[in-house]
């Protein structure tokens, strides 16, 4: 995707560890169709792996040269990736003023919010054999998104902060498809090389996917990486790759 004006470099972040994270992996655990939350999705907040995966995140920005390290930072409204966000930035010291955009926030999942597959084919097998048929991308829940759907809000969002933060090092805190569909958007790639990609790669929680403008267009420089975390001297913040809820149809 062609790159100009805009920021010089774009970090993309998936939120830490939440507690929706942990109640998605004790439902299969469990073998039961939805999952124990009393929040609504936008409200799923850190849990304390998550907290210190920031707090990780943030003391390894720290330590980057200045011109390496983002100089403006934009998050999903939601409260995990919020939280996320000012954690990291609290962390890094830098003077850093986060804006809330809601185009970053979780992909929609509709009917199927708070359900794992194995609940949502029973509950909705009509709904799961359509879901076959159409793939992943183009797959609109009742009532939710499609990646397609993400697709157009990454769009959108590119190009207006474009223009906002031309010049700028951008760090953008979301989820875990969005990132996914931001390397759709930006490297142009199409919908069977994207699904290749989230076959083989589950996007870590407080991972980071990089790009700096290079020749009028964004060039991937680091995907999905975790060195803030492999390097952190305790037992706090370790790697995580949990889905976001629901788990995919």
């Amino acid at each position: 995707m062609a790159q100009s004006p805009g920021p010089t470099a774009l970090w993309l972040v998936r939120h830490g560890e939440s507690m929706g994270n942990l109640a998605d992996a004790q439902a299969h655990e469990q073998g039961s169709g939805r999952l124990e939350l009393d929040v609504r999705d936008p409200d799923v907040p850190l849990s304390p792996t998550g907290e210190s995966q920031a707090d990780a995140l943030g003391a390894w920005l720290a330590g980057l040269p200045a011109g390496d390290r983002p100089t403006t930072v934009l998050s999903s409204p939601f409260a995990r990736a919020a939280a996320t966000a000012q954690r990291a930035v609290a962390a890094s010291g830098a003077e850093l003023t986060i804006r809330y955009d809601e185009r970053l926030r979780e992909r929609d999942f509709g009917a199927f919010d708070g359900m794992t597959r194995e609940g949502i084919r029973e509950e909705y097998p009509d709904e799961a054999r359509r879901r076959d048929l159409l793939g992943k991308f183009y797959y609109r829940p009742p009532g939710g998104e499609s990646w397609a759907d993400v697709a157009l809000r990454v769009r959108s969002l590119l190009a207006t902060e474009a223009l906002r933060h031309d010049g700028e090092r951008l760090l953008c805190v979301s989820h875990q498809a969005v990132v996914m569909v931001f390397r759709y958007v930006l490297e142009e790639l199409t919908e069977s090389q994207l699904l290749e990609i989230d076959r083989g790669d589950q996007i870590a929680n407080t991972s980071v996917t990089r790009y700096e403008a290079s020749d009028g267009r964004f060039r991937l420089v680091t995907f999905n990486g975790v060195e803030h975390l492999d390097d952190h001297p305790d037992d706090e913040a370790p790697v995580t790759e949990e889905n976001d809820v629901p788990s995919p149809a």
